[in-house]
């Protein structure tokens, strides 16, 4: 024996399992559960979109006689903070959530130009790929100096580039673009972010640092070459004096050099003039000459 029991649905209970499934930047889609499986007839719910940065609120009504529910909240704001309440239309026990809204990019291309006395920071229009993003709402560009650890905000401008003067000699910089901040700076872009050196190169840390080591590869290697080839130079060079010198002591040996005696016979060189050069040098006499006294 079996009996079917048909239980009362409560429409005080609140939806179930509310979530975001996707959000954009002037989007969300949030879904959610009936208060209880299998609703019979179509049930209204109250869907309020609170904007916790404008202080405003919004109601969107939803009709549906499925157990899950999805909606899209649109004409949300780039960078916007969101609170999500979801009830059933009899003013219910309510489901609550919040949202952020996926902030605008930031900006392309971001290059330094260094000027005599003062930096030009450039960047592509952020209007180019973001099509909620309007010029006249500006850019704002900030400062952070590595070695005084501070932050500064140097200003705002509708324009493409920027003037950065009074730079300090020895100090690193990171500049920031964005785009400009709303209501208290609680609605801003993604930072585009820059490194600068005192050299000024206006590059990234890592670049900075494979530029500097490859400058300094290429004036270390030349040097190296050219130390190499003068102590080439000089090693055959000395090399070929020593061969004359040794040949020339040779030569010179060989010239003094007496048979009889088995040895070379050397002058002291005080009794030598110019004029003796070619004569030839006495040596002895041999028992076998004569001597013949006039």
């Amino acid at each position: 024996d079996y009996v079917v029991v048909k239980m009362i649905p409560d429409n005080r209970l609140p939806p179930r399992h509310l979530h975001s499934v996707h959000t954009g930047k002037t989007f969300a889609v949030i879904k959610w559960e009936s208060p209880y499986d299998s609703p019979d007839q179509d049930m209204l719910y109250a869907v309020a979109v609170k904007d916790l940065v404008r202080k405003t609120d919004k109601i969107y009504k939803v009709k549906t006689q499925n157990s899950t529910v999805e909606y899209t909240i649109k004409k949300l704001e780039p960078g916007g903070k969101y609170h999500v309440v979801v009830q059933l239309g009899n003013m219910s026990k309510e489901s609550s959530m919040k949202i952020n809204t996926v902030p605008l990019s930031a900006p392309d291309a971001l290059k330094i130009i260094t000027e005599n006395d003062h930096i030009l920071l450039f960047w592509k229009s952020l209007a180019l790929k973001e099509s909620n993003f309007n010029e006249s709402r500006g850019y704002e560009i900030h400062m952070f100096d590595s070695l005084m650890n501070i932050t500064a905000y140097l200003g705002n401008t509708t324009e493409n580039f920027f003037k950065v003067s009074n730079l300090k000699i020895g100090h690193n910089y990171s500049f920031t673009v964005q785009a400009r901040c709303l209501y208290s700076g609680q609605m801003c872009g993604e930072p585009a972010t820059l490194l600068y050196d005192e050299l000024g190169t206006g590059e990234d840390s890592s670049a900075t640092k494979t530029g500097r080591s490859t400058d300094i590869a290429a004036i270390v290697v030349p040097v190296l070459f050219l130390l190499l080839v003068t102590l080439g130079i000089g090693f055959v060079v000395l090399y070929m004096r020593h061969r004359r010198l040794q040949n020339s002591f040779t030569a010179f040996a060989n010239s003094h050099y007496s048979s009889r005696l088995g040895s070379a016979i050397f002058s002291s060189g005080d009794d030598l003039g110019d004029e003796d050069d070619e004569a030839p040098m006495i040596t002895g006499f041999s028992d076998d000459v004569p001597m013949v006294i006039a």
